[in-house]
Parts: structure tokens; sequence; C-alpha cells
């Protein structure tokens, strides 16, 4: 009986051009040899012959490479003289000097800016440009491949480092261009979409101007490896001229080069600088002109009588709960962060002072208005019981009394002489608006007749220090200096915010 030999050969999974290609197994067929007795030492050289043979032949039954996920016939007769010991793996001037890529993009548009995660929405056609000499060949014409083929070329590790999130888009296909030009120029372009950071200064919202940035760094390759530049300056950007937004306009940008310093290294670094405008309009019409008509509506309490206590409390409670239920509802789409007194929060608290001051000084008014109406009962009762004594011929009244008018009670000198062995009995200095009563009162403290208790003597006092003599003035006046100083704040207000 004749012993067989089965041999597999394995080729290496990693071809010349440095792409992995599929393990392909060889199984070699039984070999029969005539001396069954043969030892294995014996039969290891014609073995190792005979498989070198058969590999060779193998090559020849299956010409095609492996490129990828493509193969020879999948692919152009330039392409595959260009991928021919390629390796995507080595950077273009490999140990030669670093790499050069020109960058520029178009900004097709900004979707969305908030204030509240600071940060805006961008989609972008971002183009890169460098030199591979690899891939030079003859003529001048341009090869635009399909963008799958990136798999087989070397490409920039660009990426943004202030992106929250991005993608790039797939519908239909992936939204990749590759062209590459006869003097090793590739153009390499993708669409992308990313939300990136912006820091924001919100203290003069919304007559505010932000300055946001989209940044480009390389993840891999230092300064030595790769250089970043702009191909065309300021102009290698486009379409923010002609971009609208809701609640912004751009009113400037430029480009600049710098690069990021990490512990790893010295990176290149692009910057894209633009300044966007808020429109100012849409607020007015939303806040202040709403807020500047409840200020003016609080106003009109001072043209409504003090008497109607109802409708004057009315409306100041309700240009109180109404400028607070405004206030609210702008802060609601706003961060809520201590560091930031905006320019809105400023005009709102103003408002809302005035509004609550026209119901204090209601309350003033009113108060003042009950005051001398107690004050006058109080004269009223203080004269009708010095009429009596008078009556009786006990207490001397100098000059006239009107009782409309409000009086004055200031005590006089006590106990200065005496008169027929007696203390001279105390006295009592009554004014009215001028006209001097002279009232005399016992030694104990009492008039001839009836008892006036110094409490009331120090609360006329009070009250007559504290007492308006027409309250009704206080609204006249308030007609004037509230909306005086109302204008007058609004002018410090916008020019601060506008020119400052």
């Amino acid at each position: 009986m004749c012993a067989g030999v089965v041999m597999e050969a394995r080729l290496d999974p990693w071809d010349a051009t440095g792409v992995r290609s599929k393990k392909t197994h060889l199984q070699l067929p039984l070999i029969t040899t005539g001396a069954c007795t043969a030892t294995r030492m014996s039969m290891q050289p014609a073995l190792t012959l005979l498989a070198l043979y058969l590999t060779a032949q193998s090559a020849c039954m299956f010409p095609g490479q492996q490129w990828g996920d493509w193969n020879d016939s999948q692919l152009q007769p330039t392409i595959q003289k260009l991928m021919k010991g390629y390796n995507r793996y080595l950077r273009p001037n490999f140990n030669e000097g670093p790499v050069e890529i020109g960058m520029s993009l178009d900004v097709a548009s900004i979707d969305a800016i908030s204030e509240i995660n600071m940060d805006y929405t961008a989609t972008i056609f971002l183009r890169q440009r460098w030199r591979d000499s690899r891939l030079v060949f003859p003529g001048n014409e341009s090869v635009s491949v399909d963008g799958r083929l990136v798999s087989l070329l070397w490409i920039p590790d660009t990426f943004i480092p202030d992106s929250k999130r991005s993608f790039l888009h797939d519908v239909t296909v992936e939204n990749r261009l590759i062209r590459i030009f006869s003097n090793g120029t590739v153009l390499y372009a993708l669409r992308i979409t990313a939300t990136i950071a912006c820091n924001m200064d919100l203290t003069k919202y919304p007559m505010d101007r932000q300055v946001c940035t989209l940044q480009l760094e390389s993840w891999g390759y230092n300064l030595q490896d790769v250089v970043f530049y702009w191909t065309r300056g300021n102009d290698s950007v486009k379409g923010l001229d002609t971009l609208r937004l809701a609640q912004y306009s751009v009113e400037s940008y430029y480009t600049s080069v710098s690069e990021a310093v990490y512990e790893t290294g010295n990176y290149p670094k692009l910057v894209l600088h633009f300044a966007l405008r808020r429109n100012v309009l849409f607020f007015i019409l939303e806040t202040y002109v709403p807020s500047t008509l409840l200020v003016v509506l609080s106003w009109v309490s001072f043209w409504i009588s003090q008497s109607s206590v109802p409708a004057r409390t009315c409306i100041g409670v309700t240009t109180v709960l109404t400028m607070t239920t405004l206030m609210m509802g702008a802060r609601t789409s706003l961060p809520n962060a201590n560091c930031f007194i905006k320019a809105i929060d400023v005009y709102l608290g103003i408002c809302f002072t005035f509004i609550f001051g026209a119901l204090l000084e209601y309350a003033c008014a009113h108060f003042c208005t009950t005051q001398h109406q107690t004050i006058e009962e109080l004269h009223r009762d203080l004269l009708r019981d010095f009429k009596e004594s008078n009556g009786n011929g006990s207490i001397p009244i100098a000059g006239s009394i009107q009782p409309n008018r409000p009086m004055e009670v200031v005590p006089g000198a006590e106990g200065e002489e005496e008169e027929d062995g007696h203390p001279k009995a105390k006295s009592l200095d009554v004014a009215v608006h001028g006209t001097a009563l002279k009232v005399r009162r016992s030694r104990g403290g009492c008039m001839d007749g009836r008892c006036v208790s110094s409490a009331r003597q120090a609360s006329h006092r009070v009250a007559r220090a504290f007492s308006v003599e027409n309250p009704h003035n206080i609204d006249r006046h308030s007609r004037v200096v509230f909306p005086t100083a109302f204008l007058f704040v609004n002018v410090l207000y916008w020019l601060y915010y506008l020119f400052l």
C-alpha cells in the first residue's frame, strides 16, 4: 500500500503593494510515490520543489491582484498602473519633508445657532488638495474615480476639534469626490454636517455680536509630516456672503493659519473666523414694545381719581403680573447662567421697576389722602373742644378759626412766675395757618373743662411732619416725573448697548 502526502500552501495575506488581500488556501493533490518504504526525510526535498512549482502555476492561473475590495478586472488600466506598488499606509514624500495640503470650503448652510448649548450646526463642502508623486501619469488629463476607491489612497487625517456631532452624507452614495491629476495632485472633496461649539458673550443680548470659528486640524500627523494652508486666502471660503439666517446676518469673516500645541507635539491648524450680528428687530417687536406699552399703561392710573381704589389697584396689579410673565417668557430661550446679565434683562428690570413704582405711587397717595382726612378730623375735634371751652370763659381764643385748614399745636412756657402766690398756669399755642390761639391750661396738664392728653399732641406733631398739604399733588407730579425719567433711562440704555 502506498502512502499519500497532502500539502497546503498559504499565500501571504499582505501583498507587495501593502494592500491586505484575502487569504488563499491551495491544497495540493495526493502524491503517491513508488517506494512505499521511503522515509519522510528522503521525500522532503522533492516535495519542496513540487510546492514551489505548483505555487507558480497557481499564480499563472490567477493573474488578478487584490486592491482592498477591488481587483484588476474592476479597475481602469490607468488606475491599475497607479496602484501597482502603491502603499496607502505611507504618506507622500515619506522621509523627504512634509506634505503641503491646501484647504478650501463652501458653507452650504448654517441650520441652527443655539444660545442654550452655545453651538451652531453647519453643512460644508470641504476640499483638500495635495501632491502625491506616486500617482503621476503621462498626459494632461485628470481622472475622476469612484468615491469608494478612497480606501486605496492615502488621505489626510483632517478633523474638526470643536465638533460635538458630525456625519458624512451618504444619500444616494457617500458624498465623496476623488480626482487625480497627471502631475500627481489629488483633489479630495466631501460633504459634512457638523455641530460645532461656539463660545458666546450674551451680555449685550439681543444687541450682541458673536464671533464663531471653524477649525481644521490634523489628528496624527504633526508639522514635520503635513502642513495646512488656505488655497486662496480669504477667497478659499465661499457661501457666507449669500447666507441668510433667521436671527443673524454674517457681518464679516476671515481666515488664519496657526498651529495646535498638544502634549504629543505641534499640529497644523486652519481657522475660519466669522462674525454674526443678531437682528434686533424681532426682539423689539416681541419684547421691547410690549414691555414699553405696559409701562405706559401703568401711568394711566395717575389720571384716575384716588377715590377709585378698585380701578387703580386693578391696573397696578395687572401690569405687574403681565410684566412678570413677559420676563419669564423672555428667559426661557436663554441659558440660565448667573454670569450673564443680558441687555434684555436690564430693560425688563427697568420696566418692572417703573410699573411697580406706579403701584407704590398710588399706595403713597392713598395713604397721604387718608392721613390728611384723619388729621382734619382731629383738628375739627380739637377746635370744637376749644370752642366749647371758650364758651365757658375759661380759655381765651384770639383770632378766627378755619375748621377746614390744618392746625399746629405748640406747647408754651410753663410756670415762669407766680400769680397771687400760685404758679402760673401752663399754656398752648394753637396755630391754624398763621392764626394764633392762646390756650391756658391748669398746673396738672388739663385744660379748663376738658383734658387733652400729651399723646394726642405728640401724634399731631408727627402727623404734621409726614403729612402732605395736598395729596392730589402727588398724582400731578407723577404725570411728569415718571415719563421724563423713563425717557431719560431709555436714552442711556440704547446709547450704551448700541454704541458702546
